[in-house]
């Protein structure tokens, strides 16, 4: 098999994710995205890190993001670090 892209095995293992939103989330959400690192950047953006248990989580996530009314940048798994090599 290629080295090309490797996939995640099973999309309902935990993962980490970056949502990546445009302007700054108020005070006022932060409870809404509890256990996500919340991160206002200097450029104005809002970055959303953290574990994220499967794809119901997800999409949880997603309609949280939507409802909020701020622009969606990116979405993105963070790439798998570790030294499992097969």
């Amino acid at each position: 098999m290629s080295d090309e892209l490797k996939l995640q095995a099973n999309p309902d293992d935990p993962t980490i994710y970056q949502i990546r939103l445009k302007g700054h989330l108020g005070s006022k959400w932060m409870d809404w995205f509890t256990g996500l690192t919340i991160t206002l950047e200097d450029n104005g953006d809002t970055l959303l890190t953290g574990v994220v248990s499967d794809q119901s989580e997800l999409h949880g996530l997603i309609k949280k993001v939507r409802d909020l009314g701020l622009p969606l940048i990116s979405l993105c798994p963070k790439p798998d670090t570790s030294d499992d090599h097969e």
